[in-house]
């Protein structure tokens, strides 16, 4: 009986959370495709479906999925949510390992970040308000994203970045204990070269000009992740002397899966993060 109230409760949820919101499926963010991908990958994006008058806040969310899985599909409940409290939610997919290295993942992220500046006022969103978010390894993509220039997004055009028990913060530190190999595509996603390793790490570009972040962890998540955000956080403190993460008592995946409730505190904690950092 429990079961089945469940199941009505998250279809009534669904419902509800659909009717509040307008999704624009498949758009395509990409510049040039690359030859040597076979599909390009799009976005999705979520707008409150009543129209405001004012320009509205941009969330742009990117999955986790340890490089090698997940689609922005699954994901519509995150954007939905966040739709119907005012925020107009982007969720691009990117080209997952082997057939794509971090690298080539970054590049797509940020290619999503511009394409959102350029394009989310067409959709009611203001581009002087964009927030970027992303669990696990989509935490360790909008982070290496911005702060590292390579991939030529201005860290002052980034109102905040919120961290949802992301991984990969400080790869060059990981993999020095734990080398990648063909097990879950880590080869072909980092290389086996440590300088790779570096470039690849989040935390060896924290500076003053580092946006704003919010990073939620969980404390039954991975050690791996506990560890990375510690040193992330321990290297951040100089610029961002208040910054603490805040700490759920939850694993690593329903750290992401919460954001089904739109009840779930962690709406109007972003919100309220959201308002207090802002570029206007």
């Amino acid at each position: 009986m429990r079961f089945i109230i469940t199941l009505l409760l998250s279809f009534l949820t669904i419902l509800l959370s659909g009717c509040a919101a307008k999704k624009y499926k498949d758009i395509s963010y990409i510049e040039k495709a690359n030859p040597k991908i076979a599909v390009t990958p799009k976005l999705n994006i979520f707008t409150p479906r009543n129209a405001s008058e004012e320009k509205l806040p941009v969330l742009i969310f990117v999955h986790g999925g340890n490089w090698n899985s997940g689609s922005k599909n699954t994901y519509g409940f995150f954007g939905r949510n966040f739709a119907k409290k005012g925020v107009i939610t982007v969720i691009p997919g990117y080209t997952l390992s082997p057939e794509a290295s971090y690298d080539e993942m970054t590049e797509q992220t940020a290619q999503a970040i511009k394409w959102t500046q350029e394009h989310i006022a067409e959709y009611n969103g203001d581009p002087e308000l964009i927030y970027l978010t992303g669990h696990s390894a989509g935490g360790h993509l909008v982070a290496l994203a911005t702060m590292n220039p390579t991939y030529g997004i201005d860290p002052n055009d980034i109102s905040g970045i919120i961290l949802n028990d992301a991984a990969g913060l400080d790869m060059y530190n990981y993999l020095q204990k734990k080398p990648p190999e063909a097990e879950n595509n880590y080869l072909s996603t980092w290389t086996n070269n440590p300088q790779t390793w570096k470039e690849a790490s989040p935390i060896n570009y924290i500076n003053q000009k580092t946006p704003p972040i919010m990073m939620y962890l969980g404390s039954k998540t991975y050690a791996s992740i506990k560890e990375g955000s510690r040193r992330f956080i321990d290297a951040l403190k100089p610029y961002q002397p208040t910054v603490e993460p805040i700490v759920l008592p939850k694993k690593h995946i329903p750290m992401i899966l919460q954001y089904f409730w739109p009840w779930n505190k962690r709406f109007d904690e972003i919100k309220k993060f959201m308002e207090f950092h802002t570029r206007n």
